[in-house]
């Protein structure tokens, strides 16, 4: 899993009851998933098709850093398969676990495509591809 995403919560991000707003984390996984799958895939047109059942673990709260954990599990023919951990960063507590975020590469009219991946790549280089 790799952890390259850190955010620390602030008091925009609390819920009623003072912790970390699951909206927000919902948010903030869906875009660093949005962007590892761009990265991996080469392109910027694809979009999430799925995600399991999500699995709050324990909270955050205000003053916490957080750290987003992503990593590929499945290359399709158009979709790239991805799970997830959020854990506390000092602590390394799991705060939310998903075990698959599915996303699909599209063209220009939203119908999925083939992209042509098959495997990991750990660096930006796909996306200097073209």
């Amino acid at each position: 899993m790799n952890f390259y995403t850190r955010k620390w919560v602030k008091p925009e991000d609390l819920n009623a009851h003072g912790t970390l707003f699951g909206g927000s984390l919902l948010a903030w996984i869906d875009e660093e998933a949005a962007i590892y799958a761009i990265i991996q895939l080469g392109t910027n047109h694809c979009v999430t098709k799925y995600m399991s059942e999500i699995n709050f673990i324990s909270s955050a709260k205000q003053g916490d850093i957080i750290e987003l954990g992503i990593k590929a599990t499945h290359f399709g023919r158009t979709s790239l398969t991805l799970e997830c951990e959020v854990r506390n960063k000092i602590t390394r507590k799991s705060i939310l676990t998903i075990e698959k975020i599915v996303f699909v590469s599209v063209d220009e009219n939203g119908v999925p495509w083939p992209h042509g991946k098959t495997h990991i790549t750990y660096t930006d280089e796909r996306l200097r591809e073209h």
